[in-house]
């Protein structure tokens, strides 16, 4: 591949469902790639597959690249010189059958008229099936008389015998593969659709891309396609190709199993760009050692030479952490918006939402962890106190502390204004002279008002957000445990 020709990089999913981790990561690196190289990015669907075909995966495709900042310069509704990016639309326009019947003058392919039940008999006792390229040694008056009669056909390429491939990947350096490993696969079916294994190579090439980033299962057959460039006299693309994403140590993401779906994560409260944060680094490594990074900083990290050889894991604590970072940097309005649905789906969601967001913003890692933060509220009266909680070693409470605490409160409180400055200066004072100290009054007011040893915010917040009615109502009932 000449250095002196731009970047273009393409991701050519199959509308075939929901949006997997895996493909999504293999879409962002093609981006990385075209901006750090000031190259072009290309989304192209491949949906010749007819029977995997699902109504409306290409919306799920858009959209998810919308929500991670992954944007096209050229595709089906971009549109670009090479349209159109549909490949069905492509094979209307009769693109592959004319490449199809090029590659055959040129010796790449063969027509192929072979029965199913010819080739079901040429299963080996395993059950495995190699095809022997009969129908290679057909004459050219056989073939004709064939074709003139409407007998069926698939196109075959022509895998030379006895020849070791060999090219070299970013990644993985040197790849020899022997060709008599490598079987005269299906270039175009008997209904005239192209399989992927043909309309990849013909349209990257019509297309112009220089880079191909696909996943490392297509390594060993990666010369498969090289024979095609090699037959019809194209230059070959520079390939990257990019180890597995597991679940554990024992299986890979799986779009069979429901694995890691992109907007599955979006719906639990993962933020998009913490989602590609995330991805970016899993089987990639920045010179700098960095882990939260922006798309526009992993635009300026990208490079080939931190993609790993080795298989990542997805850690979903480890997203976890992440995206409460990205979280603990959102404006509060933007947090209080996203956090709404949230806080309304929520055993305590008739309480004031604002005062629950304020207290949730710094102490939430996904959102869909909100009404398991904040339940606990509504359901005060719902389990037997633990008075127990009143013991607290750091602080020196028991439960007769926290009963002086208590009564002393509901005793003096209801002159006290009702915010959490006010609630906070006027129990530091009550402490203070009645020869408490400040944190073994708050502790005992938070557990009598929440039955909880850990909460979001303190007694102050707590109290406040409940409001004092309801506080003093808890504090009397704990006084009665």
């Amino acid at each position: 591949m000449s250095d002196s020709k731009k970047v273009r990089t393409r991701f050519a999913p199959s509308p075939t469902g929901f949006m997997h981790i895996g493909n999504l990561r293999t879409a962002l690196y093609a981006y990385l790639f075209a901006k750090k190289n000031g190259g072009t990015f290309v989304l192209r669907i491949e949906d010749t597959d007819k029977e995997r075909y699902v109504e409306g995966a290409v919306d799920v495709i858009y959209r998810t690249l919308a929500a991670s900042g992954i944007i096209p310069d050229e595709g089906p509704r971009e549109g670009g010189e090479f349209a159109p990016y549909v490949q069905s639309q492509r094979c209307d326009a009769g693109i592959y059958q004319k490449y199809a019947e090029e590659l055959i003058k040129k010796g790449g392919a063969y027509y192929c008229f072979c029965t199913k039940e010819r080739l079901e008999s040429l299963a080996d006792k395993n059950g495995v099936r190699t095809y022997d390229k009969k129908c290679l040694s057909l004459t050219k008056e056989e073939i004709e008389a064939n074709l003139k009669s409407g007998k069926p056909y698939v196109i075959r390429q022509n895998i030379p015998k006895d020849t070791a491939t060999t090219y070299n990947d970013l990644v993985f350096g040197g790849i020899n593969v022997d060709s008599n490993d490598l079987e005269d696969n299906i270039l175009v079916k008997s209904d005239g659709m192209p399989t992927y294994n043909f309309a990849n190579v013909v349209d990257d090439r019509l297309m112009g891309i220089t880079h191909v980033l696909r996943g490392v299962e297509y390594l060993s057959s990666t010369p498969k396609y090289n024979l095609m460039y090699d037959a019809f006299g194209w230059e070959r693309p520079v390939y990257i190709h990019l180890q597995l994403i597991m679940k554990d140590a024992a299986r890979k993401l799986s779009k069979r199993y429901g694995d890691a779906n992109f907007e599955d994560f979006v719906a639990k409260g993962y933020l998009p760009e913490a989602i590609i944060n995330y991805i970016a680094l899993l089987g990639w490594s920045p010179k700098e050692n960095t882990e939260k990074m922006s798309m526009r900083e992993l635009q300026e990290s990208f490079s080939v030479g931190g993609l790993s050889r080795s298989c990542s894991i997805f850690d979903e604590n480890k997203m976890k952490w992440l995206n409460s970072c990205y979280i603990k940097e959102l404006p509060f309005d933007r947090f209080f918006e996203l956090a709404i649905p949230f806080i309304k789906k929520s055993k305590a969601g008739g309480l004031d939402a604002e005062k629950i967001a304020r207290l949730l913003h710094t102490r939430t890692e996904v959102l869909s962890d909100i009404p398991e933060l904040i339940d606990f509220i509504a359901e005060y009266y719902d389990s037997p106190f633990d008075a127990g909680l009143f013991v607290n070693q750091k602080w020196k409470t028991d439960q007769a502390v926290a009963r002086n605490i208590l009564e002393l409160y509901l005793s003096k409180e209801s002159g006290a204004e009702f915010q959490e400055e006010a609630l906070k200066e006027f129990i530091t004072s009550l402490a203070e002279q009645n020869g408490y100290k400040k944190g073994q009054a708050l502790w005992c007011l938070r557990i009598a008002v929440t039955n909880r040893a850990s909460t979001p915010g303190g007694a102050v917040e707590m109290m406040e957000l409940i409001g004092r009615e309801e506080t003093n109502k808890r504090i009397k009932h704990a006084l009665k445990q």
